[in-house]
């Protein structure tokens, strides 16, 4: 007997890239064969990131009750208190925001947080308007393209491309192609940008801004990657926050994504529904990643540990791969690589490829490689165009060894699949 589900069982449990992406991360990680995983977005094992979480986890043990408390109790549906203080404290000692604890509210993971966003917000409105989400550039999160309950809630607008010297590119918002109207619920950007590493520019996020505040919706700001924390910028910006602004935080890229704490800034009154949201769908949120990080706020060590450990690290990791894929592919092929500013990824562009991305995808598959084809990353528009099915998001987090020998079997099949198309012709 087979059971039947309803209309939002069926959008969230049928194929989605986000799932296969966290199955083949899942398969990965847990180290049942040789994987080789160059695909999900998990972070690195730094062993100075993790010298100061055993720290911190031995400081819970040994403090009176703190450990029984932090596993046999629950906190209340905005949050742990001591956690949302500590960050509303840091972050007007950081960037001088007007921010108070009612601005704050954690759930379980970012992930969560644009579950919550993305519904609240957009679908079916008043008087049965269908409000939507508008995503200024596309290509955009994986993570957001299959969380609406209901069907049709993005519009995305494609780029403006700007060639950068002869092997790389860089997107740009096209603002002439960026249209907002009386539908529109939110606007929603990542940056750094999921999945090519793209930032964009402080000028693109005031026009964003200020579009934002003529149509009285919110800038959602999805800031996994960004300043403060864990700070992956290879490029010199602040974050930005305002009453128009709802912005996304987490601690899962400072090396915590096993703790599910996603952070989200906005006015009162949406922090207030977050919470009754988090009251109806989970009770309270986990607090193991707040109790850890409270005190390295406090006296900002987060900070600290962003900025001089984790930015530089990674900045390298970026750097080095890089050098690996020109060093491996045929100089002769049509590709080029996204300017790499943040996060922990880069997006290969192989201009003309004669299969798609997806083939590709399942031809690395075969040989243990693990990428994520990039047509995933291109939903909302309006319509289809070549370019969404010649790219790759390739991630670089994993050790030297990884990322070097998946990058040479890359190189291989990207050379095969180029030499195939010229054979038959």
């Amino acid at each position: 007997m087979t059971w039947t589900y309803s209309q939002f069982g069926e959008r969230l449990s049928g194929p989605s890239g986000i799932n296969e992406l966290m199955r083949d991360l899942g398969a990965a990680m847990s180290g049942g064969r040789d994987v080789l995983m160059l695909g999900g977005g998990n972070p690195a094992h730094l062993p100075e990131v993790e010298a100061v979480w055993r720290s911190r986890w031995r400081e819970i043990y040994e403090q009176d009750d703190q450990l029984e408390r932090t596993l046999g109790n629950y906190d209340g549906p905005q949050g742990h208190p001591p956690f949302i203080e500590a960050l509303a404290e840091s972050l007007v000692r950081e960037y001088g925001w007007d921010i108070r604890p009612e601005n704050i509210a954690v759930v379980n993971g970012s992930q969560n947080a644009f579950f919550y966003l993305f519904n609240m917000l957009a679908g079916a409105g008043p008087e049965e308007r269908h409000k939507h989400i508008a995503l200024p550039l596309s290509p955009e999160y994986i993570g957001y393209a299959d969380q609406p309950v209901f069907p049709g809630v993005f519009r995305s607008t494609p780029p403006l491309v700007e060639m950068v010297g002869d092997r790389f590119f860089k997107y740009h918002i096209d603002f002439n192609r960026l249209q907002l109207d009386a539908s529109t619920a939110a606007l929603c950007v990542s940056r750094p940008t999921n999945p090519t590493g793209n930032v964009l520019t402080n000028e693109e996020i005031e026009q964003l801004e200020a579009l934002a505040a003529r149509h009285h919706v919110p800038l959602i700001i999805d800031n996994a990657y960004g300043a403060p924390f864990p700070d992956i910028l290879f490029k010199d910006i602040r974050p930005v926050w305002s009453e128009h602004t709802v912005l996304v935080m987490s601690l899962s890229k400072l090396g915590l994504p096993g703790t599910r704490t996603g952070i989200i800034l906005a006015r009162e009154e949406l922090i207030e529904s977050i919470a009754a949201m988090n009251a109806v769908v989970g009770l309270a949120n986990g607090n193991i990643g707040q109790v850890i990080a409270t005190p390295l706020l406090r006296d900002g060590r987060l900070y600290d540990l962003s900025r001089d450990v984790i930015r530089p690290y990674y900045e390298r990791k970026s750097r080095q791969a890089i050098q690996w894929i020109t060093e491996a592919l045929d100089p002769a092929l049509p590709y080029r690589i996204h300017v790499s500013e943040g996060a922990l990824f880069l997006w290969l562009w192989l201009d003309g490829l004669p299969i798609t991305a997806e083939i590709l995808y399942q031809r690395l598959k075969a040989r243990g490689v693990l990428v994520i084809p990039g047509h995933y990353f291109f939903y909302g528009l309006e319509e289809e165009h070549p370019h969404q099915h010649q790219c790759l998001r390739i991630s670089y987090a994993m050790s030297e060894d990884v990322v070097q020998r998946g990058v040479a079997i890359l190189a291989e099949e990207v050379a095969r699949a180029y030499a195939g198309a010229g054979a038959m012709t």
